[in-house]
């Protein structure tokens, strides 16, 4: 049964006190987050903070052990990444699911491709998936020269663009980031993060991986920090600035004590 919060509506997808453990190996313990539709909840931390632990989970591939996980207030434990694109989550890996080879209109729909036709004549319907990926794209802000063009010619935040305005078109509520400004420069982490702003202003709830606080900054509404596995920190964007954001990414005063052992010695 659906439940709702004293501010509205559910949100889309909430975790909380999650933990899970390989073994003896405590990959996440005690993390909450919460998704709120026309919103975007960065999720921050170095490598092996529990990143990868905690979008495996909401993106169905794993199950949690401890805590509760709801989507839309009702309680569940994914099954499988199935399970959760049926239930309008999408997540968009940084190693992005395409076929560099194949045009941009075929990856669009790669695995999900209309047909027309039937018995013997049945056939892919290149025309509709064409007509449909140039729409989709352009309902995006997303202009490309040729839909036809191999998606491998793009670059990378073109690619990443392509991916969110899939998502987007196949229904998703919930749109899962991982990193998906890392490997790109300054004006592409920029063009990637116009259209994350869009998928939210579409109503999306958006989960936003990264280690970067500058990029989170930019457009997050709430925020986590992750640390070896367990939450540093919870915030929402009036309750915090960026410098103390990113002071609390970049470990505190942990890096306060490091520059003092890096200080050149006095007299020296």
């Amino acid at each position: 049964m659906t439940t709702a919060t004293k501010t509205g509506p559910a949100p889309l997808v909430e975790l909380d006190d999650v933990s899970k453990y390989y073994g003896n190996i405590r990959a996440l313990e005690g993390v909450s987050l919460e998704v709120r539709a026309g919103e975007i909840s960065c999720v921050l931390g170095d490598n092996g903070a529990g990143k990868s632990t905690l979008i495996k989970i909401v993106a169905g591939l794993h199950q949690h052990d401890a805590g509760t996980f709801r989507v839309e207030g009702e309680e569940v434990t994914l099954a499988n990444p199935r399970d959760a694109l049926d239930r309008g989550i999408a997540t968009v890996y940084q190693d992005l699911a395409v076929v560099p080879l194949m045009p941009v209109w075929r990856n669009f729909f790669l695995g999900s491709e209309p047909t027309r036709g039937s018995g013997p004549f049945k056939r892919l319907d290149v025309d509709l998936m064409r007509t449909t990926t140039r729409e989709a794209l352009l309902r995006m802000g997303i202009d490309l020269r040729d839909v036809d063009q191999p998606i491998g010619t793009l670059s990378g935040g073109e690619r990443q663009c392509v991916a969110i305005a899939r998502a987007v078109h196949f229904g998703a509520k919930v749109l899962v980031l991982d990193e998906p400004t890392a490997a790109l420069g300054v004006k592409q982490s920029g063009v990637v993060l116009k259209y994350v702003a869009a998928a939210r202003d579409q109503g999306l709830g958006v989960v936003l991986i990264t280690h970067n606080p500058h990029h989170a900054y930019l457009v997050g509404d709430r925020f986590v920090l992750l640390k070896r596995g367990v939450m540093a920190g919870s915030h929402t964007k009036g309750s915090v600035t960026l410098d103390e954001l990113t002071r609390q990414m970049a470990g505190g005063t942990e890096l306060e004590d490091l520059r003092h052992e890096l200080e050149r010695p006095t007299g020296t």
